[in-house]
């Protein structure tokens, strides 16, 4: 554990966020994606922030290597391709659901003993071809369905209900929310439900940031350092074909990255430094670009992230235009160190 007294909550209050990216059509400013963003070093310390990175704000699906962490200290025997996929935010590609039957499958359980939401496969050309071939949503193709699988296997394991899971109060999820506790160095500030029907505790960006720092620098053989290894090593089984931050952990060697709906991502390096974003008004156009900047603020070759730079606007079918993070984001001199 890191800390048997974790600090106080973050506060509730509205965000004090600071313009991130700018929309730029013509040479004119069309539009502004306010947020907020962290960057850590190695030892920590915040090197450098925009926003508000205190308030309490829900990390949505970020915070699932962390969920991955709590349920492998629980007991949960996972590894490799089923681990990340119990990390995952997934596509809905027929491997991400033949790995959560195979968790189920496993733990002695079946699609029916799951208690996420029924849904169509979140990559839009799975999704179109399921329309096409008539398949209606169901809970294995939502995209949280690898971490649910793998709940459903922990609770089991350790003789919990089942038909609860999801319910806050189950041993379950107060053993995730003292894991996301421990992690993120401070206390829960709220308890709601996410998209999927699990919890989702609500922590600040500077947490969600140590968190990850924490869990890609730890010691080999740990449940952090193997919930880190799965996920990179198996980019697509946590995201999915051509999902951003897949090629994101692809570019950047030894990279852990984690997107979250609403405008959120976290990443982190094996040394500990680690950013965290979030867009204020959900928009993924403006996540990754702002994500990459922070990287390169943190010392990541500028080289490495060019293809995430931003998207262009069209006008006509035309690039007339992009997504240009703020300038305060400009990477400072610095010597590359991955």
């Amino acid at each position: 554990m890191y800390s048997s007294s974790p600090a106080d909550a973050p506060v509730v209050r509205e965000p004090l966020h600071a313009p991130l990216a700018h929309l730029v059509r013509g040479g004119v400013v069309e539009g502004i994606h306010y947020g907020s963003v962290v960057v850590l070093g190695a030892d920590g310390r915040v090197e450098f922030q925009l926003g508000d990175i205190e308030a309490a704000f829900y990390p949505r699906s970020a915070v699932k290597p962390l969920q991955a962490v709590a349920m492998l200290r629980a007991g949960l025997p996972l590894d490799g391709d089923l681990l990340s996929l119990a990390a995952a935010s997934h596509s809905g590609e027929e491997r991400h659901l033949a790995g959560t039957r195979r968790i189920l499958e496993l733990a002695g359980l079946t699609e029916d003993d799951l208690r996420n939401v029924p849904d169509m496969p979140f990559d839009p050309v799975v999704r179109d071809a399921w329309v096409r071939e008539g398949r209606m949503p169901s809970r294995l193709a939502q995209n949280c369905s690898g971490k649910h699988a793998a709940m459903l296997w922990t609770a089991k394991l350790n003789g919990w209900t089942l038909e609860d899971y999801l319910d806050p109060a189950h041993p379950l999820q107060q053993a995730i929310q003292e894991i996301v506790e421990d992690l993120t160095g401070q206390r829960v500030a709220r308890v709601t439900v996410d998209g999927c029907g699990a919890p989702l505790f609500s922590i600040s960006l500077h947490g969600l940031a140590r968190a990850l720092a924490r869990i890609t620098s730890a010691a080999p053989g740990t449940p952090e350092a193997e919930v880190a290894d799965a996920m990179r090593e198996h980019a697509e089984m946590a995201s999915g074909s051509g999902r951003d931050v897949a090629a994101l952990m692809r570019s950047v060697p030894g990279l852990l990255a984690k997107d979250g709906f609403e405008g959120v991502q976290v990443a982190a390096l094996p040394d500990g430094r680690a950013i965290a974003v979030k867009i204020a008004d959900g928009a993924n156009r403006a996540r990754i670009p702002v994500a990459a900047a922070a990287l390169a603020r943190a010392g990541v070759d500028p080289g490495l992230l060019t293809e995430f730079a931003g998207e262009p606007l069209l006008g006509g079918g035309e690039p007339v235009g992009s997504v240009r993070v703020v300038r305060a984001l400009d990477p400072v001199p610095f010597t590359a160190c991955a």
